[in-house]
């Protein structure tokens, strides 16, 4: 199983049949649903539990991730529901996030605690696996997505919204979209070595920007376009996949 969809649900009838699985890490117990599609096993993993019940800054991702490594995953697509700071990027639109800025506060962000290790540092200079955010461009065509362009993700705590002036000063900075579950999922999947990429679906504007946030643009654009991008996925799942075009297994730099 080389291929996992993180936050994918949506497209679990495409399979010729479903199972689940509990994968024990020495983080903590995850629990994912493999799907036979086309004659290969892909893991799905829903990122807030099944009945997304775990809040963004209570998410395992340590643990998550560790289960796809030992599961055998080389290649992660994600989907992340965030919120636009660019006007240019308007609810409804559909990006593929390329950078990050982290203002996390309180979770584990690493695997590299020391201890008898070597100090290891993670290359960030291309997050976002460059060869699977191409092929995800090629692919969408297929099926009629409109990918409005590149985003930089800016990554809050959470569970809490942002206020007016924090998004001026994220919007300042270099963001497009604020969203609360991308870090430290990237940086994980990035230190073992994994090809990892995040599609951005704009559910809302942020706060201040234009009107207010409301549970019902948010759910209705998330169902809009959750399957599509999924089917988009294993499209490029489907196809030819190889580390060779990208750094992402050479990202470790050891001390």
């Amino acid at each position: 199983m080389k291929k996992a969809i993180i936050g994918g649900t949506g497209v679990y009838d495409i399979g010729e049949g479903s199972y689940s699985k509990v994968v024990e890490t020495k983080y903590g117990k995850v629990e994912v649903d493999i799907v036979n599609i086309k004659g290969e096993k892909i893991v799905f993993l829903a990122r807030h539990g099944k009945g997304h019940s775990t809040p963004p800054h209570l998410i395992n991702y340590r643990a998550n991730i560790k289960a796809l490594e030992q599961l055998g995953v080389k290649y992660i697509f994600s989907t992340a529901a965030v919120g636009s700071c660019n006007e240019n990027y308007t609810p409804g639109d559909v990006v593929v996030i390329n950078n990050f800025i982290d203002f996390t506060k309180q979770r584990p962000v690493t695997f590299f605690e020391g201890g008898d290790e070597p100090v290891k540092h993670t290359d960030m200079g291309d997050p976002y696996c460059k060869n699977l955010r191409t092929k995800f461009y090629e692919s969408a065509k297929l099926e009629a997505i409109d990918i409005k362009g590149d985003a930089v993700y800016v990554c809050t705590e959470g569970p809490r919204f942002e206020t007016a002036y924090e998004i001026k000063m994220y919007k300042s900075l270099g963001g497009d979209v604020v969203g609360m579950t991308n870090v430290p999922e990237v940086v994980l999947a990035k230190e073992l070595g994994m090809c990892y990429a995040t599609v951005g679906i704009i559910t809302n504007w942020c706060t201040g920007v234009k009107g207010e946030i409301t549970l019902h643009d948010i759910q209705g654009t998330l169902s809009v376009n959750k399957e599509k991008i999924s089917r988009t996925f294993l499209r490029v799942f489907n196809g030819k996949l190889n580390q060779e075009h990208c750094n992402c297994k050479n990202a470790i730099i050891t001390l």
